[in-house]
């Protein structure tokens, strides 16, 4: 009979689709992976992935048992729950994707403050496109997502989960630094560094400047990236100004290297949600967690702020 651990190894590979990464999150060698997608493959005399170069892709074998894998291991985790509830105990992999920078300041916080509760939790927090996210919770293989959009889907719940307000920064020499303020057209003549168009905060973003006639043609970028805090680290350097969250810009605010321009009539925040699918059958921690996650709103954005003053004054 095959083994749950050969079955982890095929599911992580075929989410990789990458058998170095695949290694990487499981902890093993990439020959170990190999081996063990190669003994399935040999066992049941069929050909699970189609190799091409660095990266694989399930064949038509694979992409037949990969449900049905999931539904085992899914039921071997809720085994697992249920023993140690007998126990009174509560553990497990607690996995969350993860598509916005606030997110990322966000989610440590949150799950330190659930791991004083329950300790035997183990949260791993995955970062990934919006997309990514939607379909990996229609799949089943994500049990929790953060985005800054809501998922019109009658499969999934989606909760408000804090709300992230949008900076201008400028380098600490700039004109404006010493004023901290400016109008939409003055952002005309501006050097600008920009997140990449599919992002939350270059939506939220642009959405605001449509209302005063300005299209992102109009605008001088100089640079795209698509990491935030490298955008933080340009705009330090004097390479141009740019809209980030505030949870980026705490960092170099504190230490004077940037300083927060307001523009007039812009009032840019997001709102980020969690998410899950109501058809997924939720561990007892997954249930706790979601549970957590809804009772701990209110405080959210408070204990994440002092979180980054503690940080930054260090």
């Amino acid at each position: 009979m095959i083994e749950l651990s050969t079955l982890q190894v095929f599911l992580v590979a075929a989410e990789e689709r990458n058998f170095s990464n695949a290694a990487k999150r499981l902890n093993l060698s990439q020959s170990a992976v190999s081996q063990n997608i190669q003994s399935m493959e040999r066992i049941y005399g069929v050909t699970l992935f189609v190799r091409r170069g660095r990266t694989v892709d399930l064949s038509e074998a694979g992409q037949t048992i990969l449900p049905m894998v999931q539904e085992v291991l899914r039921s071997a985790r809720m085994l697992e729950d249920g023993f140690q509830e007998i126990h009174n105990q509560v553990g497990g992999e607690l996995l969350i994707g993860c598509s916005t920078s606030a997110g990322k300041y966000l989610l440590p916080v949150l799950l330190s403050d659930f791991q004083k509760h329950y300790p035997a939790v183990h949260p791993r927090v995955k970062v990934m496109g919006r997309e990514s996210i939607h379909d990996r919770l229609l799949n089943h293989t994500l049990p929790f997502g953060v985005t800054s959009k809501i998922f019109e889907h009658r499969d999934l719940e989606c909760q408000p989960l804090f709300n992230d307000k949008i900076f201008l920064i400028v380098p600490a020499n700039h004109p404006w630094a010493h004023y901290g303020k400016a109008t939409p057209d003055d952002l005309l003549d501006q050097p600008i560094i920009m997140r990449e168009e599919m992002s939350g905060t270059c939506e939220t973003v642009m959405q605001s400047l449509k209302n005063y006639g300005i299209t992102p043609d109009m605008l001088k970028v100089v640079m795209e990236l698509g990491n935030p805090e490298a955008i933080e680290m340009a705009v330090e350097r004097g390479v141009g100004i740019a809209f980030v969250s505030e949870m980026v810009a705490a960092r170099g605010l504190a230490f004077g290297r940037i300083k927060k321009v307001e523009v007039e009539g812009l009032e840019l925040s997001r709102t980020v949600y969690i998410s899950h699918n109501l058809s997924n059958l939720l561990t007892r921690a997954q249930s706790l967690f979601w549970a957590f996650t809804q009772s701990q709103r209110e405080n959210i954005n408070t204990a994440l702020w002092d979180s980054l003053v503690n940080f930054t004054t260090a």
